[in-house]
C-alpha cells in the first residue's frame, strides 16, 4: 500500500488562482498593505478628532485669559467624561466675545489709590503694615506737645 501525491488538481478547483493567495511559507503582501493602511487611518482619524476637539481651545486663544481657561477646561471635561454638551458650550463659549471689565476697574482702583496717596501694588500693604507700626509705637509715647507735626499723626487712608 503505498501512497502516491498526484499533482493533478481536483476536479472542481479552479485553474488559475487570484495573485492574493500566497504558496505555503510566502509573505501575505495584501495583509500586510491592508495593516499599514489600518494603521494610517486610525491614526489619522485621531488626529482629526483630537483636532476637531481642540477647536474651541485654538478660537478662544486669542481672546482673554479667563475666558481660555475656561474653554479649555470645558474641553477637558468634555474629552475625559464624554458628555459633549461641554464641548458644545465650550464652543459658544468661544465664539462669544466677552468684554473687558478687568481693565476699566484697575483703572478705577489706580486711580483712587493716585488719589488717597497711597502707591499702587505690592507697596501699599507694605507701607500700610509700616504705618501701623509707627502708629503703635507713637501711642506708647508721652506725647505734651500740643500742635504735633501732621506727618507725626497716624493716617487712616
Amino acid at each position: 500500500m503505498e501512497y502516491y501525491v498526484s499533482e493533478a488538481l481536483h476536479p472542481s478547483a479552479p485553474h488559475h488562482l487570484p495573485g492574493f493567495i500566497t504558496a505555503p511559507g510566502d509573505t501575505d503582501t495584501l495583509m500586510v498593505v491592508v495593516g499599514i493602511v489600518l494603521i494610517g487611518a486610525v491614526l489619522m482619524v485621531g488626529n482629526l478628532y483630537l483636532h476637531l476637539h481642540t477647536l474651541p481651545e485654538r478660537m478662544a486663544h486669542k481672546s482673554q485669559k479667563l475666558q481660555f481657561e475656561i474653554v479649555a477646561v470645558l474641553g477637558l471635561l468634555a474629552l475625559f467624561t464624554h458628555i459633549h454638551l461641554f464641548w458644545v458650550i465650550g464652543l459658544l463659549l468661544a465664539m462669544i466675545d466677552l468684554p473687558d471689565f478687568g481693565t476699566p476697574l484697575r483703572r478705577i482702583a489706580g486711580s483712587v489709590e493716585k488719589i488717597a496717596g497711597v502707591p499702587p501694588g505690592d507697596e501699599a500693604a507694605e507701607i500700610a503694615d509700616e504705618s501701623t507700626v509707627q502708629a503703635v509705637a507713637t501711642e506708647g509715647k508721652d506725647t505734651t506737645k500740643s500742635g504735633a507735626a501732621k506727618s507725626e499723626v497716624p493716617s487712616h487712608a
